[in-house]
């Protein structure tokens, strides 16, 4: 078993604590939609849908959606994809006692993007995003390396944010894993205008 200082990761209020480069911490910082961003940013954009089931939440997890120790919650996983390379993981927890009227439309979403229900949904109140280096050992760089069919433990920091939504009573935590795919992107569209 990981010590479990390698399963949490440090959720920062301010992306310069995570000292990403300058490419990345630009993207970290996104206003807005991330999805309109990758979107502007490429030819073709797509939401590959990996899993959405029940699980148990991460131990960083469980605090952020009101969860006094990891419990059972709804979990979506996706890649975002631009010009079909991945470029962000996405990871989202919604707690199980989130009423369907919370989230109308979470269990329906297939490969559409969560975002573009969160942005322009008046009813959604979005929280203050919150930044980290994901480490080996994380289970999130776990599921990314296994995702991403590369053999081995993870031996790459990976930079990442996240955010709580607010709808009605529910909650939903949104974690977005930035592959270093997102800065050859940047650079492969500022070449092109």
């Amino acid at each position: 078993m990981r010590p479990a200082s390698l399963r949490r990761a440090r959720w920062l209020a301010h992306a310069d604590g995570v000292h990403a480069p300058a490419a990345m911490r630009d993207w970290l910082t996104t206003p807005g939609s991330l999805t309109a961003r990758l979107i502007a940013h490429s030819r073709h954009f797509r939401v590959q849908k990996l899993r959405q089931a029940g699980n148990v939440c991460l131990a960083d997890e469980a605090g952020a959606i009101g969860l006094a120790r990891p419990r059972r919650v709804w979990e979506r996983e996706v890649l975002l994809r631009c010009d079909g390379r991945p470029v962000v993981y996405g990871h989202t927890v919604v707690p199980m006692s989130a009423s369907a009227s919370d989230w109308p439309l979470f269990s329906a979403l297939g490969e559409r993007s969560l975002g573009t229900t969160l942005f322009y949904d008046p009813r959604v109140t979005r929280g203050e995003l919150e930044f980290a280096r994901l480490r080996p050992g994380h289970p999130l760089l776990a599921r990314v390396q296994a995702t991403l069919g590369r053999d081995g433990p993870a031996q790459e920091t990976y930079f990442a944010r996240r955010c709580v939504y607010r709808r009605r009573q529910g909650l939903l935590l949104v974690t977005e894993v930035f592959l270093p795919e997102v800065l050859d992107l940047a650079a492969t569209n500022m070449n092109t205008k």
